[in-house]
């Protein structure tokens, strides 16, 4: 066993248009990169298309309606100034959040150690009723209710790094004492969610805001002094990882100045706690990340991490 990676080409078919940062090339970046040879001995595997009970876990049968009756067959339809649907968009977000739940599945079935989908659209902006931020399906929260429905674990976490609060999952988490959100991102930033006092029912929130200009130290500080311990104590039975990559000093969406290797060392410290809690169960999404090469080199070094088990 080692480490799995689920996609699918419709994935790349999802095309908010010409100049939107949330690009099909931005998976096709990470897949070359995970071409290269040092990653020959991955599992790739075709994530599958979700039911829509398994999404209305988290989304309402309304909004799941709505969101897939309003795909188009030619063109565009916007749900707000930022989440775009084309034709491909319904399967692709379907395609997201299954592999999402594959994964969960195969890591909690003794199938791999860890998995990495690598998938488009991202989710963690989506909350229960509202699509957002490029997001539809918040495939990190429904892949945790649904380790929790089908699997019968007790405590899920998600760790999400992206650059922006994930303010979807948090709507999701907040009041479920079971389920852990921990979050660094960058304050203030889009969407304005995210400040220390935000904290759940059950202190089962924590969130860790970093100041525009932070950088490797700061980044690392809010693991070592804020998110790790608590996750420790929560003892997760799971480790979801919401793996933006825009943190990176070289994303023109925010200001952080995140490097390269400090995915490498957020990575091993999560997949340190899995080791210590839950038998190293570690599935990881990817969500943002829009320096094209910062993406691909940051992704690659994220599952090299995942590979060195």
């Amino acid at each position: 066993m080692a480490t799995q990676i689920y996609s699918h080409p419709t994935c790349i078919e999802h095309d908010p248009g010409a100049h939107h940062p949330e690009c099909p090339d931005r998976l096709r970046s990470v897949l070359a990169g995970l071409d290269e040879d040092e990653f020959r001995y991955l599992e790739r595997l075709e994530a599958n298309e979700i039911n829509l009970d398994t999404i209305a876990a988290v989304h309402g049968s309304a909004y799941i309606e709505n969101v897939l009756d309003n795909m188009p067959t030619e063109g565009r339809v916007s749900l707000d100034t930022d989440t775009i649907l084309s034709p491909a968009s319904g399967e692709a977000a379907r395609r997201a959040s299954g592999g999402a739940v594959d994964a969960v599945n195969a890591v909690i079935g003794k199938k791999t150690d860890n998995a990495f989908c690598a998938v488009r659209p991202p989710g963690h902006h989506a909350e229960a009723s509202s699509a957002m931020g490029f997001c539809l399906f918040n495939s990190a929260a429904i892949a945790a209710f649904h380790a929790r429905s089908a699997h019968g674990l007790e405590r899920v976490a998600v760790i999400d790094f992206d650059v922006h609060h994930g303010n979807g999952t948090q709507h999701s988490f907040q009041n479920e004492p079971g389920l852990f959100y921990g979050s660094s991102h960058q304050f203030p930033a889009y969407p304005g969610t995210g400040v220390k006092s935000e904290t759940g029912i059950a202190n089962n929130i924590c969130n860790m805001p970093l100041l525009p200009g932070s950088g490797s130290a700061e980044f690392r500080n809010a693991y070592l002094k804020g998110i790790l311990p608590v996750l420790r104590h929560f003892e997760p039975e799971l480790v979801i990882i919401s793996a933006g990559f825009d943190a990176h000093t070289r994303d023109p969406l925010a200001d952080l100045n995140v490097q390269t290797d400090d995915y490498a060392w957020v990575t091993r410290q999560l997949m340190n706690v899995a080791d210590e809690c839950c038998e190293g169960r570690v599935v990881s999404l990817l969500e943002g990340g829009y320096d094209l090469d910062a993406l691909r080199d940051s992704a690659m070094t994220h599952v090299r991490t995942l590979m060195d088990v």
